[in-house]
């Protein structure tokens, strides 16, 4: 009888000896849990972090200002700080705020894309468009945005602005050239970017124009 008894009670001391380190577990889970939580919710946009915004971007001065752009919650603005993804002037304005902060700043053309300039306005021969012998007159029509390189190496868009016997003129101005930019909205989110993300984000591929390149963008005469 007594070896029963000795049994059981050594029964129930494993159980509770199982049962404090579950619970010390639930408690441990529970409190990491708030701590991220809360760290989540204090997080500050700095470098390396991912950050997912809205904002509504206009151009032009006083009562003239024109809606060019908008990033909304359903389709947000994501990117990683500090990895040069996005204009420096902009990241200045952004730095240091939080999940819910709002902000609105405005960027000359000087820390946007530049002013335009007429030297970026270029003449290319038909011939470099040819694909087989034969002019790519589906994708190099008049108002599309083509991905070019120059000389050096450099990536750039440039948009068609006319087409003629012998030439293709391009206009390798950035779309906002010479504008001031204005942008209103709020941060929705900030987090550590997980590897997947920045793989995806760090994979897509990039283009700019010839102020952001430095490229020379001479004009080539046609043959």
């Amino acid at each position: 009888m007594l070896s029963i008894v000795c049994n059981k009670t050594d029964h129930d001391l494993t159980w509770n000896f199982f049962a404090l380190i579950f619970v010390f577990i639930i408690k441990t889970v529970h409190l990491q849990t708030i701590y991220l939580l809360k760290k989540q919710t204090n997080m500050r946009i700095e470098d390396e972090k991912m950050v997912s915004l809205t904002y509504d971007l206009n151009v032009g001065e006083g009562d003239e200002r024109e809606l060019m752009e908008r990033a909304t919650v359903e389709r947000p603005l994501t990117f990683i700080f500090g990895m040069g993804m996005m204009l420096d002037a902009f990241e200045d304005n952004i730095q240091g705020l939080q999940k819910g902060d709002k902000f609105s700043f405005s960027l000359t053309p000087d820390e946007a894309y530049g002013m335009f300039e007429e030297a970026h306005i270029v003449e290319l021969p038909k011939k470099i468009f040819e694909i087989d012998g034969k002019f790519d007159d589906e994708r190099i029509v008049v108002d599309a945005t083509i991905p070019m390189m120059d000389a050096n190496g450099n990536r750039m868009h440039g948009t068609v602005v006319e087409i003629t016997d012998d030439c293709v003129v391009m206009d390798f101005n950035h779309p906002l050239a010479g504008e001031t930019l204005h942008f209103a909205g709020e941060i929705i989110d900030i987090h550590e970017p997980t590897a997947e993300e920045i793989a995806a984000l760090t994979q897509q591929g990039c283009g700019c124009s010839c102020s952001d390149c430095d490229s020379d963008c001479e004009t080539k005469d046609c043959d």
